[in-house]
């Protein structure tokens, strides 16, 4: 008996211990956040263990840049296994699209796009499955507005209210300017987007073999400047950035060699340092990291 006691008394302190670690790298952070200058927000979420969480201004509404293209994603693989289109079709590569405001046209333009290499192939054709890791691993916005064309951004909003994410709103495609200036915007919360990666992390967001998928999409990831910046190359990273003037984003799923997960939710706006603004971020990223040290 006093064995048994003695137990529950380590594992209660250990519990004691963690919140109150969890409860110092808040303020901790907190406090990194108030001395730069711009707007920032975090949703952490353990999922394995402790659980422990840590938000920051969680529901605080950002411009959801890039980070909008997994939402995007979700439901191209949703609809691909209801059998509206198979993942292996192809779809005509084209420069020409219609703003949501007045149904005018607009196109991209080439030095703003991550995905040139996509530009020499317009008037070809395109796996979906290709355009979706184009989007995806190097946040090619010609790749994002043919994908929504196909799928319907409607449709995309429908689908993240069933994951219980309320306050993402996907509108548009990318460069729609006169949508842009008419304030009809991509927006999200970290809170939102934390939901999402929780979703596709237990085989939820689809179903377990295409959430998988995606989540070996989101790991060709060739932007890697802010949550996996810092950390150790043998740490799994499945992650989604997104940045215009004044915002960097980064949104991500990480996997510890040890089999450990948890997702990380980082939001920007207002910066006026871009540079100094992701350097803090990427080590707020290892402040996360080196809690489960």
């Amino acid at each position: 008996m006093k064995y048994f006691f003695f137990i529950s008394f380590l594992i209660f302190s250990a519990s004691v211990f963690s919140q109150n670690t969890t409860q110092i790298l808040k303020q901790q952070i907190d406090s990194v956040f108030a001395e730069t200058q711009g707007d920032f927000a975090l949703a952490f979420k353990e999922l394995s263990e402790e659980k422990r969480t840590i938000f920051i201004d969680e529901h605080e509404n950002f411009h959801a840049a890039s980070t909008m293209k997994t939402p995007v994603m979700i439901e191209v693989f949703k609809q691909a296994e209801a059998g509206k289109f198979s993942l292996d079709d192809s779809l005509l590569i084209k420069n020409e699209f219609k703003s949501i405001l007045d149904g005018s046209g607009y196109s991209l333009k080439l030095g703003r796009d991550s995905g040139e290499h996509l530009y020499s192939l317009i008037g070809k054709k395109r796996r979906i499955k290709d355009l979706v890791i184009d989007m995806i691993s190097q946040s090619s916005n010609l790749a994002t507005n043919i994908i929504i064309e196909l799928v319907d951004a409607e449709n995309v909003n429908k689908s993240m209210r069933e994951l219980g994410a309320k306050n993402i709103n996907v509108l548009r495609g990318v460069e729609d300017m006169k949508a842009y200036e008419a304030g009809l915007s991509n927006s999200t919360t970290a809170y939102d987007l934390m939901l999402i990666f929780e979703a596709l992390a237990n085989g939820q967001a689809v179903n377990p073999k295409a959430d998988k998928e995606m989540l070996e999409i989101l790991r060709l990831q060739q932007h890697t400047d802010l949550i996996p910046a810092l950390l150790p190359k043998d740490v799994k990273i499945a992650n989604k950035t997104g940045w215009i003037t004044g915002v960097h984003h980064d949104s991500a799923l990480v996997e510890l060699p040890d089999g450990r997960r948890y997702v990380l939710v980082l939001l920007s706006k207002n910066m006026e340092d871009m540079k100094a603004g992701t350097r803090m971020l990427a080590g707020i990223s290892k402040m996360i990291y080196d809690l489960f040290q």
